[in-house]
């Protein structure tokens, strides 16, 4: 009933940018928080950075001060912007988010299918 479709990841090198959008779509009457996870190989699913609805933000010490999340409430679109971008950081990025959807009293988790991220040295 509702769907997260991430885009924007792909190959960079250290030190460069890039920018992920995550749009909801379905059944939606509203959207709560909204975030960006991430695994790496052999490691735990982790947040990265989270977005309330009213713009409260929060992130990963590790992302402090180079990625930013932003949403567009009026598109259902979450955005991270992720600058200054280093090898560790490599990782499938996993777009969630906490839905209402039409119809339904209780609010939902949501995931995208996630996007990959690789940072050269």
């Amino acid at each position: 009933q509702v769907q997260l479709v991430e885009s924007g990841g792909g190959l960079v090198q250290a030190g460069g940018s890039l920018r992920l959008s995550c749009a909801a779509s379905g059944s939606i009457f509203n959207i709560n928080d909204m975030g960006w996870f991430r695994q790496a190989p052999g490691k735990q699913r982790e947040l990265v950075a989270g977005i309330t609805s009213v713009g409260i933000t929060n992130y990963a010490d590790s992302v402090k001060g180079r990625f930013t999340v932003s949403r567009d409430n009026a598109k259902n679109t979450v955005y991270l912007q992720m600058n200054s971008l280093k090898p560790e950081d490599t990782a499938v990025y996993y777009c969630n988010a906490v839905v209402l959807v039409s119809g339904r009293l209780t609010y939902i988790e949501v995931w995208g299918r996630g996007t990959l991220v690789t940072v050269s040295e």
